[in-house]
């Protein structure tokens, strides 16, 4: 993380959240998460913990890490099934920094990525868990968006090419060409793209280090976090996301797999569990989720590849640099679409 709070911003902080009877008295920061997106830190006072949420420094692509935005969110949702942390604060760019930033409560639990924690380590906590994410998916894309304000967080028609073409901008060159390595997974993308399954408020990154499981006994999903690239749009992205993020026992695994290693213990779903599960709390027909697991896997190494880019240009985050991340993803996205 290039940014952490100087003596005089987190003064600013400090009066901040006074003033809105958030904290009180001298405060800490605490960066928290993987830093390589919005900034989130944990900061104290004497007696309590919230977590305040900033974008990363600039330059930022336009339209991205909209934090009044996921603020909105997360506030439209605080009163539906899907657990979301409180919004508690909202500041304007020049209220405490340069950036818009937003204040929210701190969800007790465990973030699982590589091994799950004591007391859930057992086959039917793990089992739990698994069961609760895909419930807590399917409670999402149950939202009715429009009666909750968010009729202007996308447009589900035509949602599946044009994301897709969004996409591929990123990595074309002028002639509208992707890179070579790409080519047959695009190709195969374009050739294939299914109509909209429907259309539901979707979280586009849902993967079980974006969630805080609750502290004890049973595995239950205590807070959904990480909102900055949600929208309306097909509900089976959500699925093929959360797919592409399962690592499969004896196959290589992708970069964000590799984040959620823990899914390889004893008790937790397999994919196809997963996916039965939600087909059956949902109703929807699963027949093309070969298609929405393989763009997910795409999609993260245009992600990649743009960000590494970014390194090369000098303003980008190191942990990109690496030109195998983005062939793991790529070699990941031909087997989910039988291309290998």
């Amino acid at each position: 993380m290039a940014w952490d709070w100087t003596d005089e911003t987190l003064a600013s902080l400090r009066l901040f959240l006074e003033e809105r009877e958030v904290l009180s008295g001298d405060i800490t920061t605490k960066p928290i998460g993987d830093g390589h997106s919005n900034l989130t830190f944990l900061v104290s006072d004497a007696t309590r913990s919230v977590v305040v949420r900033r974008p990363p420094p600039p330059p930022i692509p336009p339209g991205a890490h909209d934090m009044l935005r996921e603020a909105k969110l997360l506030s439209a949702l605080s009163s539906s099934p899907v657990p979301v942390p409180e919004v508690l604060a909202v500041a304007q760019a020049g209220d405490v920094l340069d950036v818009p930033f937003y204040v929210m409560s701190f969800a007790d639990g465990h973030v699982v990525t590589t091994a799950t924690p004591s007391p859930l380590d057992t086959p039917e906590c793990r089992r739990a868990i698994g069961h609760s994410m895909i419930d807590t998916l399917a409670e999402l894309h149950a939202v009715d968006w429009r009666a909750a304000g968010l009729e202007k967080m996308g447009r589900p028609e035509g949602f599946n090419a044009r994301h897709l073409l969004r996409m591929r901008r990123l990595v074309a060159d002028d002639d509208g060409l992707v890179p070579e390595a790409f080519a047959d997974v695009d190709s195969w993308l374009q050739e294939n793209t299914p109509p909209e399954s429907g259309g539901t408020l979707i979280h586009c990154d849902f993967r079980i280090g974006n969630v805080v499981i609750a502290p004890d006994a049973p595995g239950r999903v205590a807070a959904v976090l990480d909102w900055e690239l949600a929208t309306v749009g097909d509900p089976l992205l959500d699925v093929g996301y959360l797919m592409a993020t399962v690592p499969s026992p004896g196959l290589p695994t992708n970069p964000t797999a590799e984040l959620s290693a823990a899914l390889l213990e004893d008790g937790y779903p397999s994919k196809d569990e997963l996916a039965e599960r939600y087909s059956a709390r949902t109703g929807r027909d699963l027949a093309n989720l070969a298609w929405y697991t393989t763009f997910s896997l795409w999609k993260l190494a245009v992600l990649y590849e743009y960000s590494r880019r970014r390194v090369d240009d000098g303003i980008g985050d190191p942990y990109y640099t690496d030109p195998a991340l983005v062939q793991r993803f790529l070699a990941d996205a031909r087997r989910a679409s039988g291309l290998d």
